[in-house]
Parts: structure tokens; C-alpha cells; sequence
């Protein structure tokens, strides 16, 4: 799955996405994973004791408020997109940005080319696109609008006010 970080494509990433087949030899080795929320709850004192970087995959059904209450402590957020119509990730990835969280924020899932720049403005800085989604133009997708009107996290300012 191709991977733009700060609205560039990257090679190699070097975290897994885990989930309760691979969650036990996860927690023996020591790689960077992404944890879905409720493993990462049930398997809370291994995780943290474990060598490798944990990051949570938090969706729309979550009770994250205990990721709000200190988000720094992780490096890398994820936040999963089940389907275009939902829009939860957007108010998600806004509220982990006005908590103050200075990390990687990745948008997985249903990650499209026509809402790669919105994303980027609600404060994701990392973006899985699907394979069968990805091609060179996405890259573009960041420069099509030039006057935005909202105040969002690149400039909270709304347009009256620039």
C-alpha cells in the first residue's frame, strides 16, 4: 500500500499493522506496530513493555479519551477510514491536533484521491492510499484548490481574515 508522508511517496515504512491473529507475536518482537485500540487496551501492560514502538488505529467507534488526555506519549496515531461517507476521522484527526499531538497522524483504510488534501488540512501528515487507488497524480491532489475557506490546521484563519 503506497504511503505519502508529508505529502511525498515514501518506500519503505517501517510499521506493521497488527490485529488479534499476529497481536501475541507482536508483542514478543520488537517492530514498530500500529495496534488497533481495543487489542491495544486488552494487551495495554505488554505492549508498553515491549522494545518496539506502539501506536493506537483508532476509529470512529472509539472511546479515545484517554489518547486525548496525552497523545505525545505515542509517536505515531492512526486513524482508520471504513467507507467515503464516513467522516468521523476528520473531527478525530482535528481534535488529536488541538490536544497538542506533535506526532505521526496517519489516515489508513478508504483513503481516496479526492480527499487527500482535505485530510492534510484536518492535520493528517501520513496517508495510506490503496493500492488500486494510488497513481502519480495523487501527488497533485494537494495543489487543486488555491483559495480554501475555512481555517483548518495548515491556516486556522478563515478567508476574510487573510
Amino acid at each position: 500500500m503506497p504511503l505519502l508522508i508529508n505529502r511525498e511517496l515514501v518506500e519503505a515504512d517501517n510499521w506493521t499493522t497488527v490485529n488479534e491473529e499476529t497481536i501475541e507475536q507482536a508483542i514478543a518482537g520488537n517492530d514498530d506496530i500500529i495496534v488497533p485500540l481495543a487489542l491495544f487496551e486488552e494487551h495495554k501492560a505488554a505492549l508498553e513493555s515491549r522494545s518496539g514502538a506502539v501506536a493506537p488505529l483508532l476509529t470512529g467507534d472509539d472511546a479515545y479519551d484517554e489518547i486525548l488526555a496525552d497523545p505525545n506519549r505515542f509517536a505515531l496515531i492512526a486513524i482508520s477510514i471504513p467507507a467515503l461517507r464516513d467522516g468521523r476521522c476528520f473531527s478525530i484527526a482535528r481534535l488529536l491536533k488541538r490536544a497538542g499531538f506533535k506526532g505521526q497522524l496517519r489516515a489508513t483504510g478508504d483513503v481516496s484521491h479526492d480527499r487527500l488534501d482535505f485530510l492534510t488540512r484536518c492535520g493528517f501528515n501520513a496517508l495510506e492510499v490503496p493500492e488500486d487507488r494510488y497513481s502519480d497524480e495523487a501527488l497533485n491532489a494537494f495543489d487543486e484548490f488555491s483559495v480554501r475557506y475555512q481555517g483548518a490546521d495548515d491556516d486556522n484563519r478563515p478567508v476574510y481574515h487573510r
